[in-house]
């Protein structure tokens, strides 16, 4: 349906503004000494005074008397004097602001009634779809400021998923423009577009099975929504500023590129409400789940991406990871787990495996920070051993579903697992040995350690897997300065940098650092604490440290995810959402209760939330500023050159962020794509300073595409060039 005109004009800069106007927030000073009232109140009764017992002699009492301290009398007289001070100041609080003062008091009687409040209840799950919508409504914000997605024609949408993630998308878009699905599934099964003249299969090759579910739902709602008749889009005719003609933009679920978007954003959003979740049970309270939200949203543009590239396999993944380690909490803490808690864990894994290639690798470091818990006896044996045997059922699980992809069975993740599991069930023989219990530490973490690197090396050999970078790849790169093609690739990207120096003061400016730093130290104090106790005790049989089993484990990802993130900063990903389920732990009464009953708490952390919302909303409006409309009028021209002036089976080569919008808008068969894992397709890669390590004897000589630009003949004939791109024909 065609409808009006409407412009596409918009008064935004074409670039996003980063600077925030100065604005100067009035904030009144509470009054010293003003005291906020207490939830529950118990109706005042007159206080007798005991009598003082009578004495039958001189410095002694009767039979079953006390002795009566006087200091208690003067301590009496003292707390008879404090209320009256208090409502002096009170009185004066709600004469000069009345509104603050009350509103100071409604905010203290909602933090009391938070941290009393657990998890359980309708309640919490009403915070936490609030919060999930919110942050929905947040990202489909931030995503339509920078593109105006909603005013775009068909071919720009698709032009804006660059790289890697248009690569995604033309296979979601093969499915859905299929005669039916499965006739859509198999074509992406037996791919010939991708790697001419290779036929592949690109859900094994891609991790393309979130594109699969959103295709088969797609499909199914807009095959329902035509059973009854019902509009699944409106279309109109948007105006663009010269050169450019008009086009045609739809809204609405109806639209393939919404639809995709759509699910990703709300699969995010419901992530949100899940992290409330999650926060909530880690501390015990309410109170805490909303903290790990504010941090998450102060924190915002450290913590994800998904709002500026929807397509990439972490927009899928990683909400699964904070359901995973939910559920792993939850089997941490409760001492009788039922099947269904392991059954979920596993489920999970695999739901966090499937769309991402890097996930094993961060299952890896999970499985090296409950190891030593396990050793020095955070967990159960028989606890321990059902998490490997779920891990491990998961990961057999992945390897089917992916049709055999070796990849999965050649990690360190599942090589971990089946040491871990030889470890545990030889524990019993390296007991009898008689050895102390640190030196019993001691065996056991040095055969994980190099159990696991070498079954990792042998299976890889056997299995002959080289075709993957992995994540410990480039972290070894790092490490050791170690540099060749297959690494230069990766790194040479920014997001495979290492962290920004500025990073650490962004989290200092929302307290996320200092609270997190707070908080380790007193866990970390405390499970020193507990090993010393252990060690001292000089046995072989394991003592149970199983009070804080969750807690230590949060704190060993803490420190696992810091050098990670710092070594390459797209991994604050996993750095940045687990500080802020840590910071909710500043709630606990397992860990802080001895404050509670020296301070005043709720004050203390009303007053931190006060300092954090300061930057947090600083760091929030910086990304409401950010207003764009994408716009690229010289790849347009190619595209629809491309189209319109060659035949369907012509292949083209080329920059490979190039080749992925040619085959998504274009459907021709490309030669390369930015898709890096793969070893055979690495070698087309067209960055000059990469090509000078594989090939250095030719370093020297200018490159080629300097010289094609020149003279292309006699080998190759210009066919198209505009201000950015030009085709070349082969001769």
């Amino acid at each position: 349906m065609v409808g009006q005109t409407r412009s596409k004009l918009r008064g935004a800069a074409s670039e996003p503004s980063h600077f925030l106007r100065s604005t100067q927030s009035r904030r009144r000073r509470r009054a010293t000494g003003s005291g906020e009232r207490e939830l529950e109140k118990e109706p005042k009764e007159e206080v007798k005074r005991p009598e003082l017992p009578l004495r039958t002699r001189r410095g002694n009492l009767t039979r079953g008397a006390r002795k009566y301290s006087p200091q208690r009398i003067r301590n009496l007289k003292t707390q008879n004097c404090v209320p009256v001070e208090m409502v002096r100041r009170t009185d004066l609080l709600n004469d000069r602001f009345p509104f603050l003062s009350s509103l100071l008091e409604q905010l203290s009687d909602k933090a009391q009634l938070l941290q009393r409040r657990q998890v359980s209840g309708k309640g919490a799950f009403g915070i936490a779809a609030f919060v999930a919508i919110l942050h929905w409504v947040h990202l489909i914000t931030l995503f339509e400021n920078d593109r105006h997605f909603s005013h775009l024609s068909a071919l720009e949408r698709e032009m804006t998923f660059r790289t890697e993630m248009g690569l995604y998308y033309s296979y979601f878009k093969t499915i859905v423009e299929a005669p039916s699905f499965l006739q859509g599934l198999w074509m992406i099964m037996n791919d010939r577009l991708t790697e001419y003249p290779l036929v592949i299969n690109t859900v094994k090759r891609f991790h393309l099975y979130p594109e699969v579910i959103i295709a088969f739902c797609y499909r199914t709602f807009v095959g329902i929504m035509n059973l009854f008749g019902l509009e699944t889009k409106t279309c109109w005719n948007v105006t663009r500023i010269e050169p450019l003609n008009e086009v045609q933009s739809c809204e609405g679920l109806g639209d393939p590129a919404c639809f995709y978007v759509g699910v990703i954003f709300i699969l995010n959003g419901i992530m949100m409400g899940l992290f409330f979740m999650y926060g909530a049970y880690l501390s015990g309270t309410q109170l805490g789940g909303i903290i790990t939200v504010l941090c998450y949203f102060f924190n915002h543009g450290e913590a994800t991406r998904v709002m500026w590239t929807p397509p990439l396999r972490e927009s899928f993944s990683y909400p699964f990871l904070v359901l995973q380690m939910y559920i792993l909490t939850v089997i941490l803490r409760t001492t009788n787990n039922s099947r269904r808690h392991f059954i979920a864990l596993c489920l999970s894994n695999v739901a966090f495996m499937l769309p991402w290639q890097f996930a094993q690798f961060i299952l890896f470091t999970q499985i090296a920070s409950l190891f030593p818990m396990y050793v020095v006896g955070y967990i159960e044996p028989n606890k321990f051993q059902k998490i490997i045997h779920a891990n491990m059922i998961s990961v057999l699980l992945c390897f089917v579903f992916m049709f055999g992809n070796p990849m999965y069975l050649s990690s360190y993740y599942s090589s971990s697992l089946i040491i871990t599991l030889v470890i545990i069930l030889k524990r019993n023989k390296i007991q009898r040995f008689g050895v102390s219990e640190l030196h019993f530490w001691v065996i056991q973490g040095s055969a994980w350690f190099f159990g696991t690197i070498i079954l990792k090396f042998l299976t890889s050999k056997i299995l002959g897997v080289s075709d993957h970078i992995r994540l410990s790849d480039l972290i070894a790169a790092r490490i050791l300065r170690y540099t060749d093609f297959d690494t230069l690739i990766y790194t040479c990207a920014p997001e495979f940098d290492f962290m920004e120096t500025a990073t650490p003061v962004r989290y200092s400016k929302t307290l996320l650092l200092p609270i997190v730093v707070v908080i380790t130290y007193v866990i970390f104090k405390k499970a020193f604490r507990d090993i010393l106790c252990v060690l001292c005790a000089n046995t072989y049989l394991r003592k149970q440290l199983l009070e804080h089993g969750e807690i230590i484990f949060h704190t060993l990802q803490l420190f696992a995810f810091t050098p990670l993130a710092i070594l390459i900063m797209r991994l604050k990903l996993f750095l940045t959402p687990h500080m802020c389920v840590m910071a909710s732990l500043i709630c606990s009464r397992r860990l802080f209760g001895w404050i509670f009953y020296r301070v005043r708490f709720m004050p203390v952390i009303l007053s931190l939330v006060t300092v954090m919302s300061i930057q947090g909303y600083a760091n929030l409006h910086n990304q409401w500023s950010i207003i764009g409309e994408f716009n690229n009028l010289p790849q347009e021209e190619l595209i629809q050159w491309i189209k319109y002036n060659t035949r369907p089976d012509a292949v083209f080569a080329g920059a490979m962020p190039t080749m992925a919008s040619v085959k998504l808008s274009t459907l021709h068969p490309i030669v390369n794509h930015p898709h890096y894992e793969d070893a055979d397709l690495r070698p087309g890669c067209s960055m000059l300073e990469i090509w000078d390590v594989e090939d250095p004897s030719n370093s020297a000589n200018p490159p080629l595409c300097s010289v094609l630009l020149k003279d292309a003949r006699p080998y190759f004939t210009t066919v198209f060039q505009n201000s950015m791109y030009r085709v070349l024909k082969v001769n």
